[in-house]
């Protein structure tokens, strides 16, 4: 089968002109990219675009806030560029939807743009948007400061970034979504909308409910002992550090994920209240025990990249169709195969292309055997072999 080089890597060129003057100025690099709301995700994936060569436009509905981030270098231009090739919608959830309904539906903006977004919940959003060229997005990445002015190119560089593909994603924007946030240096993973609220649940949602009910806690005894929070030493401020993060989205994700963490509360509060029976109880082999588990398993968070040598390409003839890239990447998470790579290789004569992923070589005959049974021929050999 003869293919065409994969070009999902690539954005189409633009096909009207920017939105000023301004932004005749920048017309190389890989495309033109669009960003809705400009505050510190926002800002901060604008940044990372125009520093891997993106022209970045954007707006925000806050007064001044998209005309700071034009400042400050997180776009190129301020207002709407509806020839973007890539549009990221970095708005509170509950109105993103409606956001990026409106671009897909506008006869004005370029019919083959890209959207992603970056909210936090994503099983409402990704209901409400079933479309080829959307592909929702969360970046694990934050900072306790506020807006733009706290905005970097570098937040997302070894962050993981949650993809929430669908059997309707269109596998070319799946590719370019991921090509440019591994290229943000982000660790790319895709999940299954529904399972990411969850999962998500568990390590940012309570995790911020529980920092700010401690830190709370500690403030209001430190008004009736003032030298308790003189003694908060490096623990607490670590546990505590996220509790200092902008408030006012979390009532919106509260409200979004509310059946998720509230599920997690319960098995938190389940499980401290083991963790009081057993210091209740001077129960202290059973405490040793939980607190060797609790080690143990913080300590494989940190587990390293394999090295290029490490890698392999496993090729994966498919039909050209909505969903496949989604079929494997949510089979890659579910076997836990981190997919470092995905390229399409289209083909010239039909409806079939070759799938391309690069992951780690010694997990490379668990993922050819789950894909065999689920009538998937694949071939695996060294990242870079010439074919």
């Amino acid at each position: 089968m003869r293919s065409t080089t994969c070009t999902s890597r690539v954005p189409k060129a633009s096909v009207t002109t920017s939105p000023t003057e301004e932004s005749a100025t920048r017309t190389g690099g890989p495309g033109r990219a669009m960003v809705i709301g400009t505050g510190l995700i926002g800002g901060s994936v604008g940044m990372a675009l125009r520093a891997n060569g993106w022209h970045v436009s954007g707006t925000d509905t806050s007064a001044g806030a998209a005309a700071r981030a034009v400042q400050v270098g997180a776009l190129d231009v301020e207002g709407e560029d509806r020839s973007a090739d890539l549009i990221v919608v970095a708005t509170p959830v509950h109105v993103a939807t409606n956001i990026i309904t409106d671009v897909l539906s506008g006869p004005d903006w370029n019919p083959g743009a890209v959207i992603t977004d970056v909210g936090s919940v994503k099983g409402p959003l990704v209901a409400a948007v079933d479309h080829p060229r959307f592909v929702g997005g969360h970046p694990m990445a934050g900072s306790e400061q506020f807006g733009i002015d706290g905005a970097s190119a570098e937040l997302f560089i070894g962050a993981t970034w949650v993809l929430t593909p669908t059997s309707t994603t269109d596998p070319d924007a799946y590719a370019l979504v991921r090509s440019v946030l591994a290229e943000f240096g982000a660790n790319v993973l895709a999940l299954d909308s529904l399972e990411h609220d969850r999962l998500v649940a568990v390590v940012s949602h309570v995790p911020h409910l529980t920092a700010a009910t401690l830190m709370t806690l500690a403030a209001d005894l430190g008004e009736e002992h003032g030298a308790l929070l003189q003694l908060a030493a490096g623990g607490f401020r670590d546990m505590t550090r996220i509790a200092a993060g902008q408030p006012t989205i979390w009532p919106g994700i509260c409200d979004d994920n509310a059946d998720a963490i509230v599920a997690t509360l319960d098995l938190l509060i389940d499980s401290l209240g083991a963790m009081r029976r057993r210091v209740a109880e001077r129960d202290l082999d059973s405490l040793l025990v939980e607190l060797e588990r609790a080690a143990a398993a913080r300590r494989a968070l940190s587990e390293r990249a394999p090295r290029p040598e490490e890698l392999v390409e496993i090729r994966i003839p498919v039909r050209d169709r909505p969903g496949v890239v989604a079929e494997v990447a949510l089979l890659a998470t579910e076997l836990g195969i981190n997919i470092f790579d995905v390229e399409i290789a289209h083909s010239v004569e039909g409806d079939r292309g070759v799938l391309v992923v690069v992951i780690d070589a010694h997990r490379a005959p668990t993922l050819t055997a789950a894909l065999a049974t689920r009538g998937h021929r694949s071939s695996t050999s060294s990242v870079g072999t010439i074919r």
